[in-house]
């Protein structure tokens, strides 16, 4: 491809996934496989390695400590331009903590 034509967005939700580009996100939305919104990213949660992210924490409520853990693999696309983070999965899905 040359520099001008526009990637599917599929290869560019994949690359996203690949490179796990989530260090940034924060403060992104977070909406479910149906659009309903999740909530707001708080940051990238690091688990098995200290390099790269394998979850985020996304507060769902005006209380501080609601939360919810988005795994990595559930996130369908990053759009930087609208801020907005979708995801393969329904919010009820997701599992709450702290």
């Amino acid at each position: 491809m040359s520099g001008g034509e526009a990637r599917p967005a599929a290869a560019a939700a994949a690359d996203s996934r690949a490179g796990l580009a989530l260090e940034g996100t924060a403060g992104f939305l977070v909406a479910d496989a149906r659009g309903r919104v999740v909530g707001r990213v708080e940051g990238p949660m690091y688990g098995s390695s200290g390099e790269t992210p394998d979850a985020l924490s996304v507060r769902f409520s005006l209380l501080p400590w609601r939360r919810r853990l988005v795994p990595a693999s559930a996130i369908a696309a990053i759009d930087d331009r609208t801020k907005v983070i979708g995801l393969g999965i329904e919010r009820d899905a997701i599992r709450a903590f702290l």
